[in-house]
């Protein structure tokens, strides 16, 4: 379609008026998916920024986020998530951006902006003259153009997706798209389409991971929801006393895996992911009363958007083992639900919210 061509010749653009050398701000790296830029200050700091480009756009504007926790930088990107629909256009996006930045930190970048003007400009003029001027026979030939191109880069986009993804998992991740839009077409999207975008990357990511191949831990959705996730942790360190309790529990009750659940918001990955202990019952490992588990990064202070999923997964299996967690074989079954871990965990934040959280030494790993 249009629009991908449209996309494409943006995208160029803006590598063009924001070089990787620009003093100001720079494109690092740019795709039909996704772009990170680098905003320079004055005194020399590099503020990185990412914005995905989803299968909505341009209906859908595209989603930004940004490893850097400063504030400034954060306000900025919520303030493109609340421009109008007729800024959706990733050059509106660009200039609302770099426009914001500069006017904060006292900077100008006039002359790319002045570029980035007039190419908005001359765009929309050919678009009305495209419109006016075509008939019906050249608008088939359009079409049919665009929609080669359209296939032949949705099909490279789609390889480049599943790369390095066992066909299983693929299958997933294809049912999950088709689940999307009839979802979208039906008007009933759960959730965000940032979060969304997001969970599908973070999946993806967990497929392709050699700790998921090796069968470490694994990931099902429940009920073929994105915001939920059940993670089976079934290898930990086979030095440790919780592997030999896992040795027993599948011997005693014919389960090889702690298993895990997480719960996402709307305002992932801005907000981290709930996640509790289901079964089963442990001791230690920093898990508390109702199966939550004791960590700053879990927490709003201690999170950060750049976390990907793998990594928190595979910290909370070394966060068990470092705090010598072991299984309950005589706990009662009932002893972990949701409103209990909700709860704990509540009263845990409020805790160290006043007190701080405790480093262990450097020693204890």
């Amino acid at each position: 379609m249009a629009c991908l061509a449209n996309l494409k010749q943006d995208i160029k653009f803006l590598e063009s008026v924001f070089p990787k050398d620009h003093k100001v701000f720079q494109i690092l790296s740019a795709s039909v998916d996704e772009l990170t830029c680098r905003f320079v200050s004055r005194d020399g700091r590099k503020y990185d920024v990412h914005a995905n480009i989803m299968e909505t756009y341009p209906q859908s504007a595209p989603i930004w986020f940004s490893e850097d926790d400063d504030t400034i930088v954060s306000n900025v990107i919520s303030q493109l998530s609340e421009a109008p629909p007729d800024k959706n256009n990733i050059l509106h996006q660009v200039r609302i951006l770099v426009t914001e930045l500069c006017e904060l930190f006292d900077l100008s970048a006039t002359d790319s902006i002045n570029q980035l003007d007039k190419f908005l400009r001359d765009r929309g003029l050919m678009m009305e003259v495209s419109k006016e001027s075509s008939d019906e026979e050249e608008e088939e030939e359009d079409e049919d153009h665009y929609d080669m191109e359209e296939d032949t880069s949705t099909s490279e986009q789609k390889m480049k997706d599943v790369e390095g993804i066992e066909s299983e998992q693929v299958m997933v991740l294809e049912r999950l798209k088709q689940n999307q839009r009839q979802d979208y077409l039906k008007g009933s999207v759960t959730g965000s389409v940032q979060a969304t975008d997001r969970l599908m990357k973070e999946l993806r990511d967990v497929y392709r991971s050699d700790s998921y191949k090796m069968g470490i831990y694994s990931v099902d959705l429940v009920n073929d929801s994105l915001y939920e996730w059940s993670v089976k942790l079934r290898k930990v360190d086979s030095d440790s006393s919780l592997h030999q309790d896992l040795l027993q529990y599948k011997k005693e009750h014919g389960k090889d895996h702690i298993l895990l659940n997480f719960t996402f918001k709307d305002n992932f990955p801005f907000e981290p992911p709930f996640v509790r202990v289901v079964n089963p019952v442990l001791n230690g490992g920093y898990v508390l009363h109702g199966g939550a588990i004791c960590m700053e990064l879990l927490t709003r202070q201690g999170w950060s958007s750049a976390y990907g999923m793998e990594s928190v997964i595979l910290q909370i299996s070394a966060t068990l083992v470092k705090g010598k967690a072991r299984i309950q074989f005589s706990a009662s079954k009932n002893q972990y639900s949701l409103a209990r871990a909700q709860q704990s965990f509540k009263s845990l934040v409020h805790i160290h919210e006043k007190n701080g959280w405790f480093t262990p030494p450097k020693e204890d790993g």
